[in-house]
């Protein structure tokens, strides 16, 4: 289930990479659609950064609640793994500012 899912998502952001592609061309054509095409990719681009990073924050999150419930001192250890996992989201922002402005 979780292979499946992963390709799902895959397949997604290389549709948001053929949508900004394609708008790209339109916009050099002069279409009017181009813009619409345009905003279509970087919502896919930011929303699957967002899904992505909420799973990783929830899992890794749980894991290190669990490892300082039995170990206090684990907590500068483990939390700084849940900062890195936000940092998914921050990159889908930028991904998304990019197709934008480009």
């Amino acid at each position: 289930m979780k292979k499946r899912f992963v390709s799902f998502l895959t397949i997604l952001g290389m549709g948001a990479a053929m949508f900004a592609q394609e708008a790209e061309a339109a916009a050099a054509s002069g279409a009017a659609a181009a813009g619409a095409i345009k905003y279509l990719a970087a919502a896919i681009a930011v929303g699957l950064a967002c899904l992505a990073g909420g799973m990783a924050v929830g899992k890794i999150g749980a894991a290190a609640m669990g490892a300082m419930s039995e170990n206090p001192e684990l907590s500068g250890k483990a939390l700084p793994f849940v900062g890195l996992a936000e940092g998914i989201c921050l990159w889908g922002m930028l991904v998304g500012v990019l197709i934008l402005f480009k």
